[in-house]
Formats: C-alpha cells, sequence, structure tokens
C-alpha cells in the first residue's frame, strides 16, 4: 500500500485480557487501528487471534479491557452492536447460500421478518452504487453456486460494505484464491483504503501482509509482542516475532531419480451426485518423487484425495498400486503402506473426545504390536504415542490428555507422526510407500508450516511416493518435483515444476490454458 493513513484512531482496543479457565488467550493487549489504515494481526496457531476478533465483534465479552469506536465505548458482547457500528467480517470459509442469488445473499437479514414485501428495487440499486464506488463489479442476480472463488469473496466484502461497514476484518483473505484473484483483492483493498475504509488483514502470507499493510501487530502466546510500520520489516523478522526464534524454511532439495510406479490412475472418473469428483483422470506417482496438485478448493481435489485413502470408489477406469488393483478399503489400504494426512483434521483427522494415544494408534490399532486376541496393548499404544510426541514435538498434551487440547499446529504433527512414524520393532528408516497429503499446513502457522514441509521432504527422500494436494502456490513450487493443476474435475498433466510458473498454474487453476512450455511436454515416463 502507498496510501498514507489517517492519524485518527478508529478503533482502540484497551487492556484487552480473557480467559478461558486457566487459559489465558489474551493477557492486556492494547492495539489502535486509523482512518483508511491496513493494520496486519499476525501470530502462530493458538496466538490469541481468533479470541481477540470475536471479542471485538462481539461473539466473547473480555473479562477485562475495554473498546472504543470513533470515541464511542462499543457495548461487550453485542454481535448486533458491533454490526451496527460499521465493523463487517469476511471469514476464511463463506457463509453465503449457493442456491439463491448474489442480491438474495446480500439482503439477507437486513430487512425485518414481518415486513410483507422485499424492497428489492432499492436495495439492487444500492448493491450497484456500493459495487461501483468501490471497484467491485456485480451481477445482482447471479446465483451464487454458480459464481467463481474470487466472485464469492467480492460478494462476502459487498454483504459487509452494503450493510455499512467502516473497519472491515478479513480473515486468511487469499487462502483460496488463484495468483490473478489475489491481484484483484488487493486493488479492491487499496480502494477501500482510498474510501477511507479501515482494514484488519489476517494472514499467515508474510509476503502478502507486507506487501498490503501499513502497520502489523503480533501476538504471541496471548501477549502483543510487537508493532512496527510495514515498510523495513522483513519476512524473517516477522517470522521470529511470531515464534520467538529464527524459522528456516525447508531446504529444498532435488529429488533423485524417481523409483518404481508405486501408484497409478488411468482414465478414473468417479461417480457423478457426489460432492465434488474425478473426470478421466490419468496420473503415476513414484517413490521417491512428491508430486503436487494445485487448484481452488473445490474442483475434485477431495474425490482425488477419498480416493487414494479408500473412502470413495471409482465409477471408471483403473487405479493400482503397487501394480494391484486399489481395494476401495481404508483398513486395506493401511495395510498396504498408505498414510493419509486428510484435509480436515478436526472432523476427519482426529477424534477430538479421545486421549491422544488412541489417536496416534487408531489407524494402526488393528496391527499385532497394539493388538492381540482383540484386546489393545494399552502399555505398547501409550509409549508409541510418547515417541509420536517427542519424535515430532506435539505440545501442549500428554498421551492421556483428549486431542482437543491440542493447538491446529499440534494436532497436524500428531497426524504426521500417526502417518510417518514408524511402528515399535520396525526399523527407524521405514517410511509409507505412499503419503496423501491433502492441505498439509492449511492454517498453520509458519513455524508449523517449515516442519510440516520438512517432514514430507524427508520422507520422499526415504523413498516414498508423496502426493501433495495444496491450495497454496508457494508451498506446491516449494516442494513439487512435478506438479499437476485440478479444474472441474480434470488433471492436466504432471509436468517438472521448472516448466511452470506461477502465472501459468494460476491461469491453470482459472481453467485456462496450460503454458505453451507445458503443452510440448510429455509426462515424465
Amino acid at each position: 500500500m502507498t496510501e498514507a493513513p489517517g492519524t485518527a484512531p478508529v478503533l482502540q482496543l484497551q487492556g484487552i485480557t480473557k480467559r478461558f479457565g486457566s487459559l489465558v488467550a489474551n493477557d492486556n493487549i492494547s492495539l489502535s487501528l486509523n482512518a483508511g489504515e491496513v493494520l496486519a494481526l499476525l501470530g502462530e496457531n493458538g496466538a490469541g487471534k481468533s479470541t481477540l476478533m470475536s471479542i471485538l465483534f462481539g461473539h466473547y465479552r473480555a473479562d477485562t479491557g475495554h473498546i472504543t469506536l470513533h470515541g464511542q465505548p462499543l457495548p461487550p458482547g453485542n454481535p448486533a452492536a458491533a454490526l451496527a457500528a460499521g465493523i463487517g467480517m469476511v471469514h476464511q470459509h463463506f457463509t453465503l447460500a449457493d442456491n439463491l442469488s448474489v442480491l438474495d445473499n446480500v439482503i439477507l437479514g437486513t430487512e425485518p421478518l414481518w415486513q410483507p414485501w422485499s424492497a428489492r428495487a432499492r436495495a439492487r440499486a444500492r448493491l450497484l452504487e456500493v459495487g461501483q464506488r468501490f471497484g467491485l463489479a456485480v451481477q445482482p442476480e447471479a446465483r451464487v453456486g454458480q459464481l467463481s472463488v474470487g466472485e464469492r469473496q467480492r460478494v462476502e466484502i459487498l454483504k459487509a460494505l452494503y450493510r455499512g461497514a467502516r473497519i472491515l476484518i478479513l480473515d486468511e483473505p487469499t487462502a483460496v484464491l488463484t495468483p490473478q484473484e489475489s491481484e484483484a483483492l488487493f486493488d479492491t483493498l487499496a480502494q477501500l483504503v482510498r474510501e477511507g475504509l479501515s482494514v484488519i488483514f489476517i494472514s499467515h502470507k508474510l509476503a502478502e501482509v507486507l506487501r498490503v499493510s501499513h502497520r502489523v501487530a503480533v501476538l504471541r502466546a496471548g501477549r502483543l509482542v510487537a508493532e512496527a510500520p510495514a515498510a523495513g520489516t522483513s519476512q524473517a523478522q516477522l517470522a521470529q516475532w511470531m515464534v520467538g526464534h529464527a524459522v528456516s524454511a525447508p531446504e529444498r532439495r532435488p529429488a533423485g531419480a524417481p523409483g518404481p510406479v508405486a501408484c497409478e490412475l488411468r482414465e478414473v472418473s468417479t461417480p457423478a451426485g457426489q460432492r465434488e469428483r474425478l473426470s478421466q483422470v490419468n496420473l503415476q506417482l513414484r517413490a521417491g518423487e512428491i508430486v503436487a496438485i494445485a487448484g481452488v478448493s473445490g474442483n475434485g481435489q477431495l474425490a482425488l484425495a477419498e480416493l487414494l485413502c479408500g473412502s470413495r470408489r471409482a465409477a471408471q477406469g483403473e487405479v493400482l498400486l503397487k501394480g494391484q488393483p486399489l481395494q476401495a478399503s481404508p483398513a486395506w489400504l493401511v495395510t498396504q503402506g498408505v498414510a493419509r494426512i486428510p484435509e480436515d483434521r478436526h472432523a476427519v483427522g482426529v477424534v477430538g473426545d479421545l486421549p491422544v494415544w488412541e489417536n496416534a494408534v487408531s489407524e494402526r490399532l488393528r496391527h499385532p504390536v497394539f493388538s492381540r486376541w482383540g484386546w489393545v496393548r494399552r502399555a505398547v499404544a501409550r509409549q508409541h504415542a510418547q515417541r509420536v510426541i517427542e519424535a515430532f514435538d506435539v505440545r501442549g498434551a500428554g498421551p492421556l490428555s483428549p486431542a482437543r487440547a491440542l493447538s491446529g499446529g499440534n494436532m497436524q504433527k500428531l497426524i504426521l507422526g500417526r502417518a510417518l512414524l514408524p511402528l515399535p520393532g520396525q526399523a527407524a528408516s521405514q517410511v509409507p510407500s505412499l503419503i496423501v497429503a491433502h492441505q498439509p499446513t492449511w492454517g498453520l502457522d509458519i513455524g508449523a508450516v517449515a516442519y510440516v514441509q520438512q517432514q514430507l521432504l524427508a520422507a520422499r527422500d526415504a523413498g516414498a511416493a508423496v502426493l501433495l494436494i495444496s491450495d497454496d502456490l508457494d508451498e506446491v513450487l516449494a516442494l513439487g518435483d512435478r506438479i499437476a493443476v485440478m479444474h472441474h474435475g480434470h488433471l492436466s498433466p504432471a509436468h517438472p515444476a521448472t516448466h511452470w510458473s506461477r502465472e501459468s498454474i494460476g491461469l491453470a487453476m482459472a481453467g485456462g490454458p496450460v503454458s505453451a512450455p507445458a503443452q510440448r511436454m510429455t509426462e515424465t515416463p
């Protein structure tokens, strides 16, 4: 951003403290936001960002401290008051009804329930006026379910502006956007601040933070540990403030010659009518190689991951695992050395109410090392869980603690350890034959991201075939030995990473043609 923000604070948080039992989520935090300013709010998972924004938006009530807006107290614990005061929030996961039009989504909840008619003509005119003013082109009658991800985000921003928002909270706004859509969002932010709006920008992408923000504030362990102008601050400095020590990105080492084919898909399609699907997909996954799949979330990545983890069947085509037909059985795949890192760690990756030790052995509980004659060998299982905790630096809970006590990053480390750590009695160098890693670093802080990525590279170097499915282009380009792009269930050929650029991947993610160099390449044999 080049525009200088106004000097008058429009928002002030003074001495905000929030406790959940013995946990201090926010510890005496004071922050201000100026008119026309983009303030980046950074921190590790569990640092207190979400709690602080929930207090600002009225979902939580602070134990101590207060908030003023334009010098007036903001009633605590009252979302309606926050909305009325001009605070709007665009969540990472959109809250739109796909079967309704853009106009219906925008005006939903803005008219009294007892009003016998809808002032649609006036609402449509206002929506167009707001869109034109802020450079957010929109078709009011378009059905949301037919819009691209970037267009849906535009509708979410318009919803807030239509309601009179003067302070906009953006939570991980580029997480599911193509590079071209991210550029359009940055242009929108520049227009917003020119109009005098103030923005709180929450992101783990430090390059974007430094590009779009005027000032950064960093939380660590519930405390405000740093505030600084974005200009003159480096990514390395931000990372150190966030985690308390220097963070090194995993060293990108070229893969050696790939080994034998671990898994192959030949003209595979999945049944229509399911959530996402594949259409005539061809792919080879080889030992000692990472194949990265880029694409906007919802274009078939879930179907591919579930197919290779045994929870979805192919309607046509052939899937081979080590030369034999793949069975649609998660238990069988575990016995064949397939490890999974699921997209949703909370709903699919772990069972939150079960203790850490049960989650650490859950996918291999039938193995003789953990069970005999139907009886679970609890002592062995708990010892293995302790090894996972120590080897993968799982912090915040012991083997007997419930898994829900873990932060997102530590929960992901537990899942990684369950997938990658050899069983008792196995060689330390033994790795899964195939690792299906679906959004393995989604929503993690920079320290946890570096750790997870390093573990995937180490598994590749030890001979595992790794399928990496990620929305993060930086991750795709950093880890992928070969890269393919998925769009509407179709998968492009997987070409060497050197034959892709961010721009060519972004175009393919949006349904455009694969770049000319890639078109002349053939699938690596």
